[in-house]
């Protein structure tokens, strides 16, 4: 995390990235960026800034690339919403309407940056579509001809479509039966072809065959294994906090990972700080075992869909630990002790963007 600090500097400078393998040993695997973090924006002309991205990886040339103004600092009209695969959703409030943009995206152009409008959003009744969790797409890019984007919102609506049916796209909405899932966050499990929602708690996990059109949720009870014991004084700590969870898909290793993060309400409720972070390996039959070993993996959890990448593929990037990025704070949580280092920065886009193959 500190590598990402240390690489906000005004001496910021325009170059081709150096690029990575995906994987060591395979001349056939894609070229790629490092995980990476818009951590500023300046302003460059009336509606556009130029935004200053640090890469949590060594040697890693400082990019500014160029980007509408209402995707960074957002205001009454326009809010970004979430990210996927490189790509954010923006909200356009009065006409209800949503859109993918590739702009924030490390690699895309800035000569042809591309927009997809979605239609007009359908709220479910005694439901709201102004307040959302997070948005996840099940392909690389809402372009190809498959991807289902799923949007998850702030109470029991799920929705999704297709853009690529053109004139044809519409939304398709899931009224969620159990509260539990109602402030959860939905991500898209390439292992089991299903959008997947962790409930509040981190009880349950529910699984939809969106891309089947099927709106009946497979449910997975979680039996928990291996709890560390907690001292009276961490009790104490864990006590005062609200929980949150994340799934996380390795697409090297195959495993299923739930990351429970533990936040403590300051400053009056206006925010809130991690406290504790607890990591487990969940199996097919719904066995969570706590661990504090992920071996080569590090995952990164922001507001956009949590991801993780083998460390030893990206110079720098320290394996089993977890980054998280919120608005006004970047944490580093080292696994194999539990330490955690929290910087207090306030970030103008709080995503972490995955490795992005580079198109020649």
């Amino acid at each position: 995390m500190a590598l990402l600090l240390n690489q906000y500097s005004p001496k910021l400078f325009i170059r081709k990235p150096v690029l990575v393998r995906a994987s060591s040993g395979s001349s056939s695997s894609p070229v790629q960026t490092p995980p990476c973090v818009v951590l500023g924006a300046d302003p460059c002309g009336a509606d556009h800034v130029l935004l200053r991205f640090a890469y949590a990886t060594r040697n890693f040339p400082k990019l500014i690339k160029k980007a509408p103004v209402e995707l960074v600092y957002n205001d009454a009209e326009v809010t970004t919403v979430g990210s996927s695969h490189g790509w954010v959703a923006s909200l356009m409030h009065d006409v209800g309407t949503l859109s993918l943009h590739d702009d924030l995206n490390p690699v895309a152009s800035d000569a042809n940056p591309k927009r997809i409008s979605l239609p007009p959003l359908v709220t479910v009744p005694y439901c709201q579509t102004q307040i959302i969790t997070n948005v996840s797409l099940s392909s690389l890019s809402p372009e190809e001809k498959d991807c289902v984007v799923a949007v998850k919102f702030m109470g029991p609506q799920l929705s999704y479509c297709r853009p690529s049916a053109q004139g044809n796209s519409k939304w398709f909405n899931i009224r969620i039966a159990n509260p539990s899932f109602f402030s959860s966050r939905v991500i898209f499990s390439k292992k089991h072809n299903m959008f997947r929602i962790p409930a509040s708690g981190g009880q349950l996990i529910a699984s939809w065959n969106l891309c089947k059109d099927e709106h009946t949720p497979k449910i997975q009870v979680l039996r928990y294994h291996n709890l560390p014991e907690l001292s009276e004084a961490e009790r104490e700590v864990m006590d005062t906090c609200f929980t949150t969870q994340h799934l996380v898909e390795s697409q090297s290793t195959g495993e299923t990972i739930l990351v429970k993060c533990f936040r403590q309400t300051v400053d009056g409720g206006a925010s809130s700080k991690i406290k504790a972070v607890m990591v487990f390996k969940v199996s097919p039959m719904g066995n969570a075992f706590y661990t504090r070993h992920i071996g080569d993996l590090t995952i990164f959890i922001s507001k956009s869909e949590p991801f993780c990448v083998r460390a030893s593929s990206f110079p720098g990037v320290s394996p089993n630990e977890v980054y998280i990025l919120d608005i006004d704070e970047i944490v580093l949580v080292r696994l194999d002790d539990s330490a955690i280092s929290t910087f207090a920065y306030r970030v103008v886009a709080p995503y972490f963007f995955p490795p992005q193959n580079i198109e020649y």
